[in-house]
């Protein structure tokens, strides 16, 4: 967690550093939101803003999963206090339909999911992405299997370049959270470069 912290604050030094904005906030890079989210591909679905959104007594439902199978692939790289924690298989959770109301986020499934299976989640609200960041599932945290590791999300085969407050889940969605020990390059993983 402290290494992240550190990280955000060398990313806002940098920017804040590279052009002009407001005190609150960095400037944003070219294309970018106030965010720093780059334009979203065609066709994938824009972010929203968690506080604008109004969430319905609509149900629908979506599958959810959540592996760690990348920490089979590279267990040398795995703290040895943590080795116990992985299953066998890999799965912290199987696909599962699970309900979810409109305006929901893939997010609020996470949170609700994790509850309903008394499995440990941790995450920190971080404003200058205006999204919540998983800092670890299943007591597997960000940083236990390497300086690269950490929980990545797609949805219907695709990581978003935006964090998982901001995604609105629809009707039918698979939504798979991943552990990646290597930056999302072992896991097929969107890399977003650091200009």
């Amino acid at each position: 967690m402290k290494k992240l912290s550190v990280f955000l604050a060398l990313v806002l030094l940098l920017l804040a550093g590279c052009g002009t904005g407001s005190a609150s906030s960095p400037p944003a890079p070219d294309g970018a939101d106030r965010y720093l989210t780059q334009p979203v591909p065609e066709g994938k679905p824009a972010p929203v803003e968690p506080g604008q959104v109004e969430i319905t007594d609509t149900a629908y439902t979506c599958t959810l999963s959540i592996s760690c199978v990348s920490i089979l692939e590279h267990p040398e790289l795995l703290v040895k206090e943590k080795q116990s924690l992985v299953p066998g298989d890999g799965w912290l959770l199987k696909p599962t339909v699970v309900t979810f109301y409109e305006g929901e986020s893939v997010f609020d499934v996470l949170l609700r999911t994790c509850k309903q299976q008394r499995l440990h989640m941790e995450f920190e609200d971080t404003p200058i992405y205006n999204s919540a960041y998983i800092e670890g599932i299943g007591n597997l945290y960000e940083f236990d299997c390497g300086d690269l590791s950490g929980w990545m999300y797609k949805v219907n085969d695709w990581f978003p370049n935006y964090g998982c407050s901001r995604y609105t889940l629809k009707q039918g969605d698979v939504v798979c959270w991943e552990y990646t020990c290597d930056l999302g390059r072992d896991i097929n993983g969107y890399i977003r470069e650091m200009r």
